[in-house]
């Protein structure tokens, strides 16, 4: 039987803007399922006013989640009115097996990023996304949670980068807006990821191989006994 993905967080974020108002989101969907893609998922992200009216809604398709991963999203919406409460919501996902196992699908690594604070309160997030297989990836989402001292969501940004080979990493550059006044950034998780509402660009991916560990060969002797061969012999005496 398999579980649902869950929310496990989210955020929402209100400013006035030229037009109106500017509603921000960010959020967490696991997947605790450890063989099977969650796919073709979309957020429904609804504001009510204070009398309890819809002043906003949103459909927002997301990307696939990996097999015992997760998916962090975020989006904005412009409302005529303030909404006084925003929901997110999300469609089941369907479900297809993986074709490898979850230690398949590695992380994209995020090297030298930087947070910066900005004079009008926003945030300006830099740094570099890798990629650990050996085929290119074509497209990636980076996102960007941005956190307190305590660990609590306050909001985040995406961006996207192109053509990303191993050995070549690309620069991002996303600004994340909208946070409440006088909240404190402690911390920024960045995760790079596939874009797409299935999981085939990943898996893809994995299917290609991932780049070796080690690509100096050893210059030490191997071991004259195999060690572990050696504990199971004298146990078993």
């Amino acid at each position: 039987m398999l579980k649902p993905l869950a929310l496990k967080e989210q955020v929402s974020n209100i400013v006035k803007s030229s037009d109106g108002y500017a509603v921000n989101w960010a959020g967490v969907l696991s997947n605790a399922n450890p063989w099977h893609f969650g796919e073709h998922v979309v957020a429904t992200i609804v504001g009510h006013d204070a009398a309890g009216a819809e002043v906003v809604r949103m459909d927002q398709p997301l990307d696939a989640v990996p097999p015992g991963g997760s998916l962090a999203f975020t989006g904005q919406a412009s409302a005529a009115q303030k909404p006084a409460k925003v929901t997110i919501q999300y469609r089941p996902a369907q479900w297809r097996p993986a074709a490898r196992i979850a230690s398949a699908f590695q992380r994209f690594p995020i090297s030298r990023s930087q947070t910066l604070r900005q004079k009008d309160g926003s945030y300006l997030i830099t740094g570099y996304v890798g990629n650990p297989y050996q085929e290119a990836a074509s497209s990636l989402v980076v996102n960007a949670l941005l956190r307190d001292s305590s660990g609590k969501l306050l909001g985040g940004g995406s961006t996207f980068v192109d053509d990303v080979k191993s050995g070549s990493p690309p620069r991002f550059i996303l600004t994340v807006t909208g946070l409440p006044t006088g909240a404190k950034v402690a911390k920024t998780e960045i995760t790079a990821r596939t874009w797409g509402s299935t999981g085939r660009p990943f898996e893809d991916l994995a299917l290609g191989g991932a780049m070796p560990v080690h690509t100096v060969k050893p210059t030490t002797e191997p071991f004259a006994v195999d060690r572990s061969t050696q504990v199971a012999s004298e146990h078993k005496q």
